[in-house]
């Protein structure tokens, strides 16, 4: 037969499986009866090495059986697929799911992989199908990096891990440790402080940031937004940006419904429709469509702030202060904001329950504001919303 079973009962079937010795190959093996096919096969490495010690061929026997009796036995774990080094394996994977990923997300998984994940697992005798959360907390101990950051590069290995799980290289996707992570307060101004900023912005560059400040939307959104999703009463946000480079579906996949706000549809309709596909075109662009790039809004928006003696960031400057308003200043419950800025859940909003203790006070004593209570001009901000 080419081989033989040197020691007493060496060759005898145990749990389906017996340990052998190859003449010819001078190596142990396996012979493991595999009942799904049919007949038995002959297992020769461990850990992607050949078998040269018989303690070695009885221990890879041993975890063989310990699968079996926990009901988790996978052949492939022990045959061709099993010992996946996951340095290479992470290379592998995002090689293989880079057409499906954001240029932004494609940017951050290959970062998180050069500087983090490749560098611990090259140290490191592990494979893949090994990784427990004892590494992973060893791991998330060597990133030098912000809760956040930690939080990205776990989120990237994860993914993989996933992966590796749904294509049977692994058998299950370990449990990983919590990263403890406190988003920062939201930081916003009242719209009185907001509209100082944008007229202080130059008015050849202004309905952008109007755009921005009534529909609560992304800065890569409206940068993103073409004549032709626009139908003279909607838009229909679809595209952003990743990576300066502009993609065809936003940030969390959704399409979003948005009517123009009566404030701004003067603004809309002094804009002249150029050569250029997009909506809003900036002068100064060198590009040859002239579409705002998140950097220019940025410069643009500092230069304002400067002018008017602000420190804020655009995001918070527009989307989150906007909001804010809405809730403490218009008194929208997270519901209704929920609604006006199509958020998908409601986990989403209550980040912007910021009330000011005038607000709080005003809720503690039960005086519920209403839309009524208002003046017909601030109803009429609330209603468009």
């Amino acid at each position: 037969m080419g081989y033989a079973t040197p020691g007493d009962k060496a060759g005898g079937w145990c749990m389906s499986g017996s340990i052998h010795y190859h003449k010819q190959a001078k190596c142990w093996f396996v012979l493991w009866y595999d009942k799904t096919q049919g007949k038995a096969v002959k297992i020769y490495r461990y850990r992607g090495e050949k078998i040269y010690d018989r303690r070695i061929a009885q221990k890879l026997l041993a975890q063989m059986q310990g699968d079996t009796e926990n009901g988790v036995f996978r052949l492939e774990k022990f045959t061709k697929q099993e010992w996946s080094e996951p340095a290479d394996y992470l290379w592998r994977w995002l090689a293989a799911i880079e057409n499906s990923l954001s240029p932004a997300t494609y940017k951050d998984y290959f970062n998180s992989i050069k500087n983090y994940l490749e560098p611990f697992f090259r140290q490191r005798r592990i494979f893949l199908h090994e990784i427990g959360f004892d590494t992973l907390q060893e791991l998330a101990n060597s990133i030098d990096r912000t809760p956040k950051g930690k939080r990205n590069v776990l989120g990237c290995l994860h993914a993989c891990l996933t992966y590796a799980w749904r294509s049977g290289r692994i058998q299950a996707v370990p449990p990983f440790p919590q990263i403890k992570y406190q988003p920062p307060p939201i930081k916003w101004l009242t719209e009185q402080r907001q509209m100082a900023i944008i007229e202080a912005i130059p008015e050849e560059h202004r309905p952008i940031f109007l755009f921005l400040k009534y529909h609560l939307r992304r800065p890569g959104e409206a940068c993103a937004l073409q004549w032709e999703d626009w139908d003279g009463e909607v838009f229909t946000i679809r595209r952003g940006i990743s990576a300066r480079q502009v993609i065809q579906s936003t940030k969390t996949g959704a399409i979003h419904k948005i009517p123009c706000h009566s404030k701004f549809r003067p603004v809309m309709e002094s804009i002249r429709r150029t050569f250029s596909p997009f909506i809003f075109v900036n002068p100064g662009a060198r590009s040859r469509l002239k579409n705002y790039t998140l950097e220019a809004l940025g410069r643009i928006w500092k230069a304002a702030c400067a002018d008017v003696g602000e420190s804020i960031s655009l995001y918070a400057g527009l989307k989150h202060s906007t909001a804010c308003q809405l809730v403490n200043d218009h008194g929208l419950n997270l519901a209704d904001l929920q609604l006006a800025g199509d958020w998908a859940r409601l986990d989403s909003v209550k980040r912007y329950a910021v009330a000011e203790p005038a607000r709080r006070k005003e809720l503690l004593e039960g005086r519920v504001v209403r839309l009524s209570d208002y003046p017909k001009t601030i109803q009429g901000d609330v209603e468009s919303c």
